[in-house]
């Protein structure tokens, strides 16, 4: 049994029956994107993870921007790079919010590299982003309790555009991506260490521009462009167990098929994914599973708008467990 509750501001969490329940109560983070009519998004927006509704108002980001990524402790969440047609240093800013409040984000640092359509993962005390444009392999790193640039970590297996990326509170796992071709390549590293990514295995479908999440234990990835010819876009969710090594299995459908589907976390029961495009149209959507069971994906709520090449982070994902 575990029980969960929000305690001057801050989500807290008391364990019962051996202690190793999971987070319930979290909030979940949507930042940034791309709608119709071509324009950045600063708008932050948040859910609570364990009721379904439509997303609510939380603040701005510094700058608007789109094809940033995401990451968290239970009580910071972080975004960095990113692209907006109006200049460059969205691509290496890092914005922090404080995810038990609303409010407009603050500047962190800078990332080492600046890049967009990269991923990021973390445990409750790094913040890890990797890939990127060019392709690039860098894999960079914050404390996320602090504020300062990011530190050389190390490299992704291949360079890489669009990956995915989760986390349990040991490994952090990096997904997918393209260079020529879409990649079904799954990566690892310790995230408390520093150093290169390991070999994990495959993914059931090669493709990039997709979201994942993840329990303590298991990490789901959904959605993404798999082919350049159409129809371009996959409902696919496939998962891994992340302390093993070895090819991902399918779990089951997005309740949608879309890609740019980047905004996805958990609260280690439900993992959620929110955006995307679709055939014709950035995408409302917002939907989940059950992370321990396999099966289609269910319908959560509502984004406010729809948008693509959107960031996401929660307070209580699998790499906080």
């Amino acid at each position: 049994m575990s029980v969960s509750r929000f305690k001057k501001g801050v989500l807290t969490k008391r364990s019962f029956l051996g202690g190793n329940a999971a987070f319930v109560v979290a909030r979940g983070v949507f930042a940034g994107g791309y709608t119709s009519g071509n324009v950045d998004q600063n708008v932050i927006e948040y859910i609570q993870i364990e009721t379904a509704g439509n997303a609510t108002n939380f603040g701005n980001l510094t700058l608007a921007r789109r094809a940033l990524a995401g990451c968290s402790s239970s009580t910071r969440g972080l975004f960095g790079g990113g692209y907006t047609d109006s200049g460059s240093q969205s691509r290496v800013t890092i914005d922090y919010i404080t995810i038990a409040s609303t409010g407009n984000a603050t500047g962190f640092g800078d990332l080492t590299l600046a890049r967009h359509d990269l991923s990021s993962c973390s445990n409750a005390t790094r913040g890890l982003w990797g890939g990127g444009n060019g392709p690039n392999n860098v894999i960079d790193y914050v404390t996320i309790a602090s504020t300062g640039n990011a530190i050389d970590f190390g490299d992704l297996s291949v360079s890489r555009n669009s990956p995915t990326a989760t986390a349990s509170s040991t490994r952090g796992i990096f997904a997918g991506g393209s260079v020529a071709g879409y990649l079904n390549t799954i990566d690892y590293v310790t995230i408390a260490s520093t150093g290169n990514a390991t070999d994990f295995g495959d993914l059931t479908l090669a493709r990039h521009a997709f979201g994942g999440c993840s329990s303590s234990t298991r990490a789901v990835f959904g959605g993404g462009t798999y082919t350049n010819d159409s129809p371009y876009r996959t409902n696919t969710i496939d998962y891994i167990t992340i302390a093993t090594t070895g090819n991902a299995a399918d779990f089951g459908d997005l309740t949608v098929t879309r890609n740019s589907v980047t905004a996805s976390f958990s609260n280690t029961i439900k993992g959620v994914w929110g955006g995307g495009y679709d055939a014709s149209a950035p995408s409302n959507v917002i939907d989940y599973v059950i992370i321990a069971s396999i099966g289609n994906a269910i319908d959560f709520g509502d984004l406010s708008a729809g948008k693509y090449s959107v960031a996401g982070c929660s307070s209580g994902h699998g790499g906080l467990s």
